[in-house]
């Protein structure tokens, strides 16, 4: 069972009709082609699931077809599972139940690109020894620190006033990386049954999060072509005033998207307008590979947003530092609640990332260049073997998210792992399983790795090309 607010937001007959684009091209009689191009929009997402289909005389007067050919479309649909009529709701979307598949529990021998990440930048290590030597000026404190050391808050103050948004130390809480941001934002704005607006695809461990503080999941579609579906995300906020909206405005992963400014200004006037705290996650804000002209410039320059940040990416997973920016009195609420999931931050890995921040720019470029080369080459690497996927070139964030033409990356992230490779499916990126016709593909890796991954691809791709039916997605654990 998932926590969906089913029913919380509905597609208009004109908005359905503009998404259905070319179903009557088909050569199905014309219900058929409508269910399949409608089931279509499920799998991909851009029809999240709990969402409300128009009704059947609606829909047949906007389309200029007959109420039959809607009906059996509609039927079709629940026959397939991808509908269900309620009372009093209507024909509201869903997927088919499908079991999971168990994570191995090892991976020895595997190439896992299931985590979009780096290698440790060069300098760790001399760091950790500057880091090390400043420690005894600390050791006279018992070492619990709940909200960061001054010296790492004033530098991550820095960093944001450097990308144009005034802010004060005392507007940062050091965390535990990112996901530890997240819960602790999660615990402290939701209550359980509270609705919460995210992204789909999106980032799945934020779903986790927010489902474990009690939200139900209000998904809005995001795709690499078009961006957020506005439209949708404002009757988002309208309908259900979730208490929290979950977004990732920068290199959004997976799709690679970066939100307008114009469109941040709007969301967040639509968002404050229903008393909605809008959390922006922007760990992939500073991971730009292409020169970015008129970057936009981080979410809360727009308006009331919380954001978070870390340097998981950016530095190295190993260092587990994260942050919120947040204003000060949600600062202390955050402060308060903390010590029911931990303690506080290491002091010494604070003071590793403080001596790190100070020479962030060029990280940041020898990051891009790296970064640069890696995309080139996964990208080249799949639309040459590949010409029949959509491979996207973003420019920025770690990953690519490519269209198969087919709802089969379940089955082929399965088929990879016998050819020793694991990767995240599709579904992973869903909030309940859409997604099969989508694989998330790291460019972050080494030349060796990406070449054995593309080779892996290539084999697993042969035993499930021209498959039609999803298999059971592999869940893993993502970054």
């Amino acid at each position: 069972m998932t926590n969906l607010d089913h029913g919380a937001t509905a597609v208009s007959s004109r908005a359905l009709n503009a998404l259905l684009d070319s179903w009557r091209a088909s050569s199905a009689p014309g219900y058929l082609a409508l269910a399949d191009r409608i089931r279509l929009l499920v799998l991909d997402g851009r029809l999240p699931v709990g969402t409300r289909l128009p009704s059947e005389r609606d829909l047949c007067a906007h389309l200029g077809v007959s109420r039959t050919t809607v009906a059996s479309a509609y039927a079709a649909l629940r026959d397939s599972g991808h509908v269900d009529s309620v009372r009093g709701s209507g024909s509201v979307v869903r997927l088919p139940a499908r079991a999971s598949v168990p994570r191995p529990t090892t991976t020895d021998g595997l190439l896992d690109l299931t985590k979009a990440a780096l290698p440790a930048v060069d300098g760790i290590a001399e760091a950790a020894q500057r880091a090390a030597g400043r420690l005894g000026a600390y050791l006279d404190d018992p070492g619990y620190d709940p909200v960061g050391r001054p010296v790492l808050r004033e530098a991550i103050a820095e960093r944001y006033r450097r990308r144009g948004l005034a802010t004060s130390a005392d507007q940062i809480v050091v965390t535990l990386g990112a996901q530890h941001a997240i819960a602790l934002l999660a615990r402290v704005l939701v209550s359980r049954g509270d609705r919460a607006v995210v992204e789909a695809p999106g980032y799945p461990h934020a779903f986790e999060a927010l489902r474990g503080a009690g939200a139900r999941l209000v998904p809005v579609s995001v795709t690499v072509d078009d961006g957020w579906d506005e439209a949708s995300l404002m009757q988002a906020l309208r309908r259900t005033s979730p208490p929290v909206a979950y977004l990732m405005p920068d290199f959004h992963n997976p799709t690679g998207a970066t939100m307008p400014a114009g469109q941040r200004v709007r969301v967040l006037e639509a968002a404050a307008a229903e008393g909605t705290v809008v959390i922006a996650d922007e760990t992939m804000a500073e991971m730009a590979i292409d020169e970015r002209r008129d970057a936009p410039l981080p979410m809360a320059a727009y308006g009331p947003a919380v954001s978070i940040g870390s340097v998981g990416k950016s530095l190295w997973g190993g260092l587990r530092i994260g942050w919120i920016r947040a204003e000060r009195p949600l600062v202390d609420r955050l402060v308060r609640a903390r010590s029911a999931g931990d303690l506080g931050t290491p002091v010494l890995e604070q003071l590793v990332v403080a001596e790190l921040l100070g020479d962030f720019d060029r990280v940041l470029e020898a990051r891009a260049g790296h970064l640069r080369r890696g995309r080139d080459r996964v990208v080249r690497g799949l639309r040459e073997q590949f010409p029949s996927w959509q491979v996207p070139s973003p420019a920025g964030g770690l990953t690519t998210w490519v269209g198969l033409g087919a709802p089969v990356s379940s089955q082929l992230t399965l088929a990879a792992r016998r050819e020793g490779l694991l990767l995240a499916a599709g579904p992973v990126f869903g909030v309940d399983g859409a997604f099969e016709r989508f694989l998330r593909v790291p460019f972050s890796y080494a030349d060796s790795d990406t070449d054995r991954a593309l080779a892996a691809l290539r084999a697993a791709w042969d035993g499930v090309d021209g498959v039609q039916a999803p298999a059971s997605p592999l869940l893993a654990e993502v970054v």
